[in-house]
C-alpha cells in the first residue's frame, strides 16, 4: 500500500526505518484532527510493515510503498526527540482447526461479502477472486476486512480481533449491516431515478414548452410556486380538482390574452380565502363576562344569550352558531357590542355595512364574465379575516335596498340560513365556501324594514334606548375618560360636578342612546384642553354654569313637554328609528263642512288610523254626548309636532282619537297620561309592538301613567324594573275604557257614563 507521508514526526521515523532494517510500526490516532498526537490519542494495535519504497516528492513529502507484515500490539510508547517509537509484541496467528462449524462461518462470511461487492459497484469482482484463492482463513479474514467501507472505528475493532473465529463472527456482523444498507439504498436509488427520470422528462417537455413560449412571447411567470401553494393549502378536493384545471389552462393562455388575467385573479382568490385556518375558541364564561362587563354597560338581555352560547360551546364542543340580531335606536353599542363578542371568544372580527347595498352581487359576487368582476363582500370579509370562524358583523342589515339589479336581502338568505351557508357558493368562484363555522352579529334600527324571510333566519334581540341613570354609569365609566385622553387630558387633573351630566343629558342631547353625549363631551374636552394650553398646569372643574360657555346655549328645555290637561291634546307614544319617542297629538276645531286636515309629515297608516279614529267618534258621537252632526258643522285639523319629522304606524290611533273626542267635547285630556294602541272602527283597541322602548320614552320625559293594549301585557316583564317602579301601567280593551282613562277625572264620568268602566286614575 502506498502512502503520503508530511509530518515531521512521520518523516523521521521513515528515515531512521529506512536507514536501518526497514521496518515501520503503523499505528492510526484516536482523532483525526489532531496534527501532533500523544501516545495517549494513539491506539495500542497496530501493522509491522516493511518499507519497500521511497519516493521524494516536490512538496517536502514522501511517497512511501509499504508491505505489511504483522500485527502487532504495543506495550509502550517511548518518546525520541524527531520521532515516537514503541516497544511492540507481535501477534502470530493461531493455526486454525479443521472445524466444520468456522469453515461454514468463513462460507457465510464470504458469501456475504460478495453480495456487498455487488451492491458496492466500486469494488472490481476480480477482488473476490484473490480472497477466494489467499492461503488461510486469517488471510482471506484480513482481505475481506481491508476492502470494506466502513468507519474508521470499525476497521479498527476488526484489526484489534484475534483471529481467525472471533475475526469471522466481526466481520459477520458488519458485513450483514452493510449490505442491509446497500440494498436499502439500491431500493431508494431506483425509486428515486424512475421518480428522476419521469420528473426530468417532464423538466424536458416544459422547457420545451417555456422556449416556444419565449420565441411567441408568451414567457410564463411564477405558476411553479402557485403549485407548491396548493399543495400546502389543504383545499378540499372538489377545490383542489378545480384550480388544478384552472392552472391548466393558465399555462396554456399567452399571459396577452385577457383570459390570462381572468384565471390568474380566480387562482390568487382560491389561495388568499381561508379554508382550514382557524383560531381556538376561549370557552371562559367568566372571561366573557368580564370583557363585556368592560367595554359595555347594562345591555344584560344580550349578555346573557352570548354567555348562554360560550356554555352550550364548552360542553359540547361544536354548536351551531345563532344569527343574532341587535335591534336599536343609533348610539346604544350594537356595533362596539359585536367586537366585544369577538374578544370574549378569542375570535378576529370583520365588520361589512350593508346600509344603502343595492345590487345582488354585492354579497354573492359577480360572474367571471364581467371585465372588474370580484367575490361578493361575505367573500371578502372572509379573505380580510384569514381564518374560517371569525365573529362577522353584518351591520345595518335593515337599510338593504332593493332594484331592478337584484335583492340583496334575498341573496342573504343563503348566507345566514344554517342549513345553507356550509355551501355557500359565490358567483364569482362557482365553488362551494363553508361559512357554518362563523359567528353571525346582525345589526339594524328598525326591525319591520327587515324582509319577513330575512327575519325568520335572525334570533332578534332588541336593545331598547339607555335609562338616565345607565347614560350617567356610561359617561363616567367609558366616554369622559376616553375623550379626555383622546384629547391629551389625564382624566384624574378635571372634576365634574355632579349636576353636570344631568344637565348635559336633558339640556344638549335627546336620544336613546348616547352618540350625541360622547359628541357633546368632546366638545368639552376640547375647550378644556385649549384652556390647559393658555394656563399650563391649571386643574379644571366642570360646572353646570359652565356649560353656557362650554357647550353654547341648550337646543332643549327638559320641561317643553307639557304635563297639564288640556283640552283637545293627547300624549301619544311613538317607536321610531331612533327610539321611543313621546308625541303630542294636537286637534282643533273650527266652523266647516267636516273636513279632516292632517298635517305634521304623516304616513299612509297614520292618515288612515286619524281617519278610524274620526269614524269611532261619528258613530260613539251620541253616546259620548258629542254634536249628532259635527261632521257636517265642523272642520278638524290634527297636527303631530315637529312638522318636519316623517312619522308613520297605527299605534297612535287612540291618542287621535282621545284627541278628537276631547277637541269636540271640551273636555281636557289629562297631560300626565300617555297612551298607545291601534284602534278599530267599532272601538276596539289593537296591540303594538316596541312596548318596551315606548315605556322607557314615557318614563324619560316624566309621565306617570301609560295606557296599553290589553294584549300588550304580557311585555310588561321585558320592560326595565325602574321603569315599572316609576309607571303604572294600565291596560285596556275598548276605546270606551281609554277615554275613561285619559278624561279629566272631573268629566269623564260625565261623558262617557254609559261606557263601560275601568279603574279611573288616581292623582
Amino acid at each position: 500500500m502506498p502512502l503520503v507521508v508530511g509530518r515531521p514526526g512521520s518523516l523521521a521515523a521513515v528515515n531512521t526505518a529506512a536507514a536501518s532494517d526497514g521496518r515501520l510500526l503503523l499505528v492510526s490516532q484516536r482523532d483525526n484532527e489532531v496534527q501532533e498526537p500523544s501516545a495517549s490519542q494513539m491506539y495500542r494495535v497496530g501493522v509491522v510493515a516493511r518499507i519497500t519504497q521511497l519516493t521524494p516528492l516536490g512538496n517536502g513529502s514522501t511517497r512511501v510503498l509499504l508491505e505489511g507484515l504483522q500485527r502487532a500490539r504495543i506495550t509502550r510508547y517511548v518518546g525520541q526527540s524527531a520521532h515516537m517509537s514503541a516497544v511492540v509484541t507481535p501477534t502470530m496467528p493461531a493455526e486454525p482447526a479443521d472445524d466444520p462449524e468456522l469453515l461454514a462461518l468463513a462460507r457465510s462470511v464470504l458469501a456475504g461479502f460478495e453480495e456487498y461487492v455487488g451492491l458496492q459497484r466500486r469494488i472490481p469482482p476480480e477482488v473476490i477472486t484473490i480472497i477466494q484463492g489467499a492461503e488461510g482463513l486469517d488471510r482471506q479474514a484480513y482481505g475481506m476486512a481491508a476492502h470494506l467501507a466502513v468507519r474508521h472505528e470499525t476497521r479498527q475493532k476488526l484489526l484489534e480481533a484475534e483471529p481467525v473465529e472471533p475475526l469471522l463472527r466481526l466481520l459477520s456482523e458488519v458485513i450483514s449491516g452493510e449490505n442491509e444498507l446497500l440494498r436499502l439504498e439500491r431500493k431508494i436509488d431506483e425509486d428515486v431515478r424512475g421518480s428522476l427520470f419521469q420528473n426530468q422528462r417532464e423538466f424536458y417537455l416544459q422547457e420545451q414548452l417555456k422556449a416556444i413560449h419565449r420565441e411567441l412571447g408568451q414567457e410564463d411567470d411564477d405558476l411553479a410556486e402557485i403549485d407548491a401553494q396548493i399543495e400546502k393549502k389543504g383545499l378540499p378536493e372538489s377545490v383542489k380538482t378545480r384550480v388544478l384545471r384552472e392552472i391548466r389552462k393558465l399555462k396554456r393562455t399567452s399571459p396577452l390574452h385577457p383570459e390570462h388575467t381572468v384565471s390568474r385573479n380566480f387562482v390568487d382568490w382560491i389561495l388568499a380565502l381561508p379554508w382550514t385556518e382557524r383560531t381556538d375558541d376561549v370557552l371562559d364564561v367568566a372571561h366573557a363576562r368580564r370583557v363585556l362587563d368592560e367595554d359595555h354597560y347594562g345591555l344584560e338581555e344580550v349578555k346573557d344569550r352570548l354567555l348562554d352560547y360560550i356554555g352550550a360551546l364548552a360542553l359540547a364542543g361544536k354548536l351551531e352558531g345563532p344569527i343574532l340580531c341587535l335591534v336599536g335606536p343609533p348610539g346604544v353599542g350594537k356595533t362596539s357590542l359585536g367586537r366585544s363578542i369577538a374578544r370574549a371568544l378569542g375570535r378576529k372580527f370583520v365588520r361589512m355595512s350593508l346600509g344603502g347595498v343595492r345590487d345582488e352581487a354585492e354579497i354573492r359576487g359577480h360572474r367571471r364574465t364581467y371585465i372588474g368582476a370580484m367575490p361578493g363582500r361575505v367573500i371578502q370579509a372572509m379573505r380580510r379575516a384569514e381564518v374560517i370562524n371569525p365573529v362577522m358583523l353584518l351591520d345595518e342589515i335593515d337599510k338593504l335596498g332593493h332594484d331592478h339589479r337584484g335583492d340583496p336581502a334575498s341573496a342573504l338568505l343563503e348566507v345566514l340560513d344554517p342549513e345553507q351557508h356550509h355551501a355557500f357558493n359565490d358567483h364569482y368562484l362557482e365553488v362551494d365556501y363553508d361559512l357554518s363555522q362563523v359567528l353571525f352579529v346582525t345589526t339594524a334600527n328598525y326591525l319591520p324594514q327587515i324582509p319577513e324571510p330575512l327575519r325568520d333566519r335572525l334570533e332578534i334581540i332588541r336593545l331598547s334606548g339607555y335609562l338616565d341613570q345607565e347614560k350617567f354609569a356610561i359617561a363616567r365609566q367609558f366616554l369622559i375618560p376616553r375623550q379626555m385622553r383622546a384629547h391629551g387630558i389625564d382624566p384624574e387633573t378635571v372634576g365634574w360636578d355632579a349636576d353636570v351630566l344631568p344637565a348635559i343629558i336633558h339640556g344638549y342631547t335627546r336620544e336613546a342612546g348616547v352618540r350625541d353625549l360622547e359628541r357633546r363631551i368632546a366638545r368639552v374636552a376640547r375647550k378644556l384642553a385649549r384652556r390647559k394650553v393658555e394656563r399650563a398646569g391649571a386643574t379644571d372643574v366642570v360646572r353646570a354654569q359652565d356649560l353656557q360657555e362650554l357647550l353654547g346655549t341648550a337646543p332643549y328645555d327638559p320641561s317643553d313637554l307639557v304635563l297639564e290637561d288640556r283640552v283637545g291634546v293627547a300624549n301619544g307614544l311613538a317607536y321610531t328609528s331612533a327610539g321611543g319617542e313621546v308625541l303630542e297629538i294636537e286637534v282643533s276645531t273650527v266652523p266647516g263642512r267636516g273636513r279632516l286636515q292632517l298635517t305634521g309629515t304623516l304616513g299612509d297608516v297614520m292618515k288612515e288610523s286619524a281617519s278610524a279614529a274620526l269614524s269611532y267618534a261619528r258613530a260613539r258621537a251620541e253616546l259620548l254626548r258629542l254634536e249628532r252632526d259635527f261632521h257636517k258643522t265642523r272642520d278638524l285639523h290634527v297636527h303631530i309636532p315637529t312638522g318636519a319629522t316623517p312619522k308613520d304606524g297605527p299605534s297612535a290611533g287612540i291618542a287621535i282619537a282621545a284627541a278628537i273626542v276631547s277637541a269636540l267635547s271640551g273636555v281636557p285630556l289629562r297631560g300626565d297620561v300617555a297612551m298607545t294602541g291601534e284602534i278599530t272602527l267599532r272601538g276596539r283597541v289593537l296591540p303594538i309592538g316596541g312596548l318596551k322602548e315606548k315605556a322607557v320614552a314615557a318614563f324619560r320625559a316624566g309621565v306617570r301613567h301609560v295606557v296599553i293594549p290589553w294584549q300588550n301585557e304580557r311585555d310588561l316583564p321585558e320592560v326595565p324594573a325602574e321603569v315599572r317602579e316609576g309607571l303604572r301601567f294600565h291596560a285596556v280593551r275598548t276605546m270606551d275604557e281609554v277615554l275613561t282613562l285619559a278624561l279629566a277625572a272631573r268629566s269623564s264620568q260625565a261623558l262617557v257614563g254609559d261606557a263601560p268602566t275601568a279603574a279611573a286614575l288616581t292623582q
